[in-house]
C-alpha cells in the first residue's frame, strides 16, 4: 500500500513530510489508520443518529440529517464559488454553528480548512492567506466590536491568490454565506492519507506555524479520545473555547462527540455567565476549559451550584492546572476532573477516570496510544534516568514528521529519526503519566539556579489570596535573570512580604521565592487563551528599563 507524499513544494520546503513506508505499514496494521475521509463521521453519524439533536447554536438547533444536508449544499456552493479539492481556505469564525458546517463542507470536497482563531488580525491573517497560498477566506462580519471586513479588504489587495472571501453576515461586497446553499453534488471523496486541513502551532512567540494533519491520523486521535472519554450518544458537550482550537476541535471535543452520536452545544464566550446558563438549559455533561477560566468557574460556582447539576466531567489542558486548583474541581463544580495535555502537532494525554485520585490531580495524563513513543531527554537527547525531568519529544501515528512548509524550522524541531521536540519539560511516572514541569522557555536561569515557573505559579496558588499567577524572567545584570510574579489577588492585594514568608513556610528553596512580585488586574492572554508570558516579559523589561 503506497504512502503518502508531499502534495506540493516551494522554497520554504515540503508541504508535508509522510511517516516512513514501514511506520505507515505498522498504524494500518494495528488499525490506527482506517482509510477513511474525516467527513464521513458526519456522514455515519446521519446514518445512525438521523434524528439527534446534533448541534445547538443559541436557538438554532440541527439534527444529524438536517446538519449533514445542510453541508452537502455548503459544500456545493463552495464549488460554485470556484473552491476545488486542494485549494486552501483559511476559516475565521467564532463559536457559531457556520463553524462547523464550512469545515465539515471543505473537508468533504477535498480542500483544506487553515484554522484562524477569532483574535488574529491583518498581519496574522495576511500571512495566513500568503503562505499556504489560500483561494478562499471565511469570515463573520463583525465580532467583538471589530469588522472583519475592512481586514478582508486590506488583505485582498495584497493577497494575489485570494479570490472568494465569504461573510457570515452582512456581506457587503463579500459572497455572504448564505449564498452557499446550492443542490448537492456528486464529489469524490478525498484519500485519506492525504492532507485534510492545516493548524496552526500554539506558541505565544513569533509567528504561527503551519501543522498539515491528514485525514487517516487526525481521525484515528478523534476516534480513540471519544473511546477513552466514554462519549455516547447521551453526551451533552459544551463548546466553551475556541472551536478552531485543537482541543476544543479533537480532544475529543466538537468530532469526538460527533463520532460518538452526542450533542454539540456553542458557546459565544467561556464565561461563567454565558456558560452556566447553557449548562443548565441543554443539561451539559461535559465541557472542556483552560485553567484561567477553570478558575474563574471554580470563584463563581459556590453560588451557581443549581445550574452545574448536570455537569459530571470537566476536562482541563492547555496549561497546567495547579494540583492547588486541581483538587478544589470536585468540591466546587461537583464534576470529575479529566486533565488533557497535547498538542495540535500530535500526542494527546489523558488522565482516566479509573486513575487513582493522586494521578488525576497531580499530572497531566497518558498517551491515548500504546505506539506513541515518549521519551525524556538530556541538552544532547540522552535519556535521563526514569522519574528525571527532561525535554519531552515524541512520535506516533497521529503526530506529524514536519510543519507545513518549513524545512530549515524542521530541521530544529525533529530529531533525524523523526521524534519531535515539543518544547515541553516533563517527567513520567512509571504508570506513565506525565508530570508537566514547564516549558524549555519557562525554565528561568538565575545566575545557574534552574527555576520552573510552573512549581514556583503552583506554590503561590496555593496561598489563599492568590486568584491567578504567571511566573516569567526579568533580566537582571548580575544573575543574568531573576523572577517576576504577576499576581491576580482574590479581593485585597496581600503584601509583597507575606506572600515571600508564605512560600518559604512551604519549604520552597530561597532561589524559588519571587524576587519581584507585581499585582495585576489581569493576566494577558493569547488566542487560545493561554497565559501570554511573553507579553509579561516585555512589561516587566520595560519597566526595569525605565527605571534604571
Amino acid at each position: 500500500m503506497s504512502t503518502s507524499t508531499p502534495t506540493s513544494s516551494s522554497a520554504e520546503g515540503a508541504d508535508f513530510t509522510p511517516w516512513p513506508a514501514e511506520f505507515a505499514a505498522r498504524y494500518r496494521a494495528a488499525g490506527y489508520w482506517r482509510g477513511e475521509p474525516l467527513d464521513s463521521l458526519l456522514r455515519a453519524g446521519a446514518d445512525r443518529h438521523a434524528g439527534r439533536t446534533a448541534l445547538v447554536c443559541g436557538e438554532r438547533r440541527w439534527t444529524y440529517a438536517e446538519l449533514d444536508a445542510r453541508v452537502d449544499r455548503v459544500a456545493a456552493g463552495l464549488v460554485g464559488q470556484g473552491i476545488a479539492a486542494g485549494d486552501r481556505v483559511v476559516v475565521q469564525l467564532p463559536n457559531i454553528a457556520e463553524f462547523v458546517m464550512v469545515i465539515f463542507a471543505l473537508l468533504r470536497l477535498g480542500a483544506l480548512p487553515v484554522f484562524a482563531l477569532p483574535a488574529h488580525r491583518r498581519a496574522e491573517i495576511g500571512y495566513f492567506c500568503a503562505f499556504a497560498e489560500a483561494k478562499g477566506l471565511v469570515i463573520r462580519d463583525r465580532h467583538a466590536g471589530f469588522d472583519y471586513r475592512q481586514m478582508a479588504r486590506d488583505i485582498r489587495d495584497e493577497a494575489a491568490t485570494l479570490s472568494t472571501v465569504v461573510v457570515v453576515g452582512e456581506a457587503e461586497e463579500f459572497i455572504p454565506f448564505e449564498r452557499l446553499d446550492a443542490e448537492p453534488l456528486p464529489l469524490p471523496e478525498p484519500k485519506a492519507d492525504t492532507l485534510a486541513f492545516l493548524q496552526l502551532s500554539g506558541g505565544s512567540t513569533g509567528r504561527p506555524k503551519m501543522i498539515p494533519r491528514t485525514h487517516d491520523d487526525y481521525f484515528y486521535s478523534v476516534r480513540a479520545s471519544a473511546e477513552i472519554c466514554g462519549l455516547g450518544p447521551d453526551t451533552v458537550f459544551l463548546c466553551a473555547l475556541p472551536a478552531a482550537h485543537n482541543f476544543a476541535m479533537s480532544s475529543p471535543g466538537i468530532l469526538g462527540v460527533l463520532y460518538a452520536g452526542g450533542s454539540v452545544v456553542l458557546a459565544p464566550d467561556p464565561s461563567p455567565d454565558t456558560c452556566f446558563a447553557l449548562i443548565a438549559r441543554e443539561r451539559v455533561d461535559m465541557t472542556a476549559l483552560v485553567p484561567s477560566v477553570a478558575l474563574a468557574w471554580m470563584e463563581a460556582a459556590p453560588a451557581r451550584q443549581a445550574e452545574l447539576a448536570s455537569l459530571k466531567v470537566l476536562q482541563v489542558g492547555g496549561s497546567r492546572l495547579s494540583d492547588e486548583a486541581a483538587q478544589r474541581v470536585d468540591s466546587l463544580l461537583g464534576c470529575k476532573l479529566q486533565q488533557v495535555f497535547g498538542m495540535a502537532e500530535g500526542l494527546v494525554n489523558y488522565t482516566r477516570f479509573d486513575d487513582p485520585q493522586e494521578l488525576i490531580v497531580g499530572t497531566q495524563g497518558r498517551p491515548i496510544s500504546p505506539d506513541d513513543e515518549v521519551r525524556i531527554v538530556d541538552d544532547e537527547d540522552r535519556d535521563v534516568p526514569p522519574g528525571e525531568t527532561g525535554h519531552l519529544i515524541t512520535r506516533g501515528p497521529y503526530t506529524i514528521r514536519g510543519y507545513f512548509r518549513a524545512d530549515v524550522h524542521n530541521a530544529r524541531s525533529f530529531t533525524r529519526d523523526g521524534f519531535y521536540r515539543t518544547g515541553d519539560v516533563a517527567r513520567r511516572l512509571p504508570s506513565g503519566h506525565l508530570i508537566v514541569e514547564g516549558r524549555d522557555k519557562d525554565q528561568i536561569n538565575r545566575g545557574g539556579d534552574k527555576v520552573a515557573a510552573e512549581e514556583v505559579e503552583n506554590h503561590l496558588l496555593a496561598h489563599p489570596a492568590v486568584l491567578d499567577v504567571a511566573v516569567v524572567a526579568m533580566p537582571d545584570a548580575f544573575l543574568g535573570e531573576r523572577t517576576c510574579a504577576f499576581i491576580v489577588p482574590r479581593g485585597e492585594a496581600p503584601r509583597p512580604l507575606e506572600i515571600n514568608r508564605f512560600m518559604r513556610e512551604r519549604g520552597v528553596a530561597g532561589y524559588k521565592v519571587p524576587d519581584r512580585i507585581e499585582f495585576v488586574d489581569q493576566l494577558p492572554k493569547t488566542g487560545v487563551g493561554k497565559i501570554d508570558k511573553r507579553a509579561l516579559r516585555e512589561r516587566i523589561a520595560a519597566r526595569l528599563q525605565a527605571t534604571a
